[in-house]
């Protein structure tokens, strides 16, 4: 599949006259890959957890959001792969408009492949694939080994778990989302975002 056919489910679900989300120009591969939390204030609050695997963002809703606590599965439902410049969309969505509501980066940074580092390497896409990922984050609040399996649960829409391994970064007990509830890159609130963005639509 190519990024363009990836991004095909994106672009047919947005009006890029009403919103100010990108429309994927930027389709390079970073030289390291990169991961994106964003916190998204929509119907319900939710968490976007989007990783890139072949020069795009595959996407999963996380209801609770990540957690650093090794003992917490989170479940994560597929959504459409983003463009990659997508990582950097803090504002708001119209109402109206396809996930309308307020969008926040609460993490990024970049990641490795664990599975590329075995006997038998798999790059991201073949785990992907294989409904089994396992990466090191270096992001700004989430860092360590995370795993990501496709469970055999769900109907049309396949459902996946996310946890944090077991390592030096683990934070067992600690509720990171309330620790740390704000921006990485701006470090505002969803409310600010939400007054200082809500002017600016197109």
């Amino acid at each position: 599949m190519t990024q363009d056919d990836s991004l095909k489910n994106y672009h047919a679900k947005r009006d890029f006259t009403k919103t100010t989300e990108p429309d994927g120009g930027d389709s390079g591969a970073r030289e390291t890959p990169i991961f994106v939390v964003q916190k998204h204030d929509a119907s319900h609050l939710h968490y976007d957890f989007r990783i890139e695997i072949d020069g795009a963002l595959k996407s999963w809703a996380v209801p609770k959001g990540p957690s650093m606590d090794p003992k917490v599965k989170r479940l994560a439902i597929p959504t459409e792969d983003h463009p990659l410049d997508y990582a950097s969309f803090e504002g708001v969505i119209p109402k109206g408009e396809y996930g309308g509501g307020t969008v926040m980066v609460w993490d990024i940074g970049t990641f490795r492949n664990l599975k590329a580092e075995g006997e038998e390497p798999l790059s991201m896409a073949e785990s992907y694939t294989k409904g089994h990922l396992d990466f090191h984050i270096e992001g700004k609040k989430l860092r360590g080994a995370f795993t990501m399996i496709r469970t055999k649960r769900g109907g049309a829409k396949p459902q996946w778990l996310l946890w944090k391994k077991k390592d030096g970064f683990a934070a067992s007990g600690r509720d990171i989302l309330v620790d740390e509830p704000n921006s990485a890159t701006t470090g505002r609130s969803l409310e600010q975002i939400s007054v200082e963005e809500g002017d600016q639509q197109p």
